[in-house]
């Protein structure tokens, strides 16, 4: 990891096609974003694809990427792909709390399993319900780290507007897994 001076040299450059501005941030970062992808999916090969995926995403995307710190940028990254990729795989993981940090664990049962990935289709659906603006400052807020006034900046609007779209997607989020909540425990007292 390189310090924010630094690191906003090398971004500038890499932004402007330098191959071996590219070549001192993969050297810099990659072990470190391994590790952490590594710490969270117990899986080497998973781990090396999701950082190989996020660098070749960085070069791809060079040009249009809008990052003010690519420090953060970079673990934000990480920690993304890890969900998504814990989802799309069906690999195992305790929960998602209100700000989206996981913990893996090592031996969940069938049944267990089975409401784990029930539970997180619901989420997801649940976030398809949102407006796609609403839906992307909730993503960038509340999976990505993102703080208000970057969102804010990213999409021209002002603190308050951030906050009304996070207010509506969580009282909309809340009140779905609510209604899921209820009809699930309704089901269980059947049997």
């Amino acid at each position: 990891m390189v310090d924010n001076d630094k690191a906003g040299h090398l971004l500038l450059a890499l932004q402007n096609g330098d191959a071996e501005a590219f070549t001192a941030i993969y050297k810099s970062y990659w072990y470190d974003m391994f590790l952490i992808a590594y710490r969270k999916l117990r899986n080497k090969e998973a781990a090396e694809e999701i950082v190989q995926d996020i660098f070749l995403r960085l070069w791809r995307e060079r040009d249009s990427l809008r990052i003010e710190n690519l420090n953060y940028y970079l673990f934000a990254a990480v920690r993304y792909e890890v969900i998504d990729f814990i989802r799309t795989k069906g690999r195992a993981f305790e929960h998602l709390d209100h700000q989206g940090a996981f913990e893996s664990i090592q031996d969940l049962n069938t049944e267990n399993q089975l409401a784990l990935d029930d539970l997180l289709r619901v989420i997801d659906e649940c976030l398809h319900i949102l407006p796609e603006k609403t839906r992307e400052i909730f993503r960038l807020h509340k999976l990505e780290y993102w703080p208000i006034s970057r969102i804010a900046t990213r999409f021209g609007l002002s603190e308050k507007a951030v906050e009304y779209h996070l207010t509506k997607s969580i009282r909309v989020v809340r009140t779905h897994l609510k209604e899921v909540m209820i009809l699930l425990l309704s089901a269980a007292t059947l049997f």
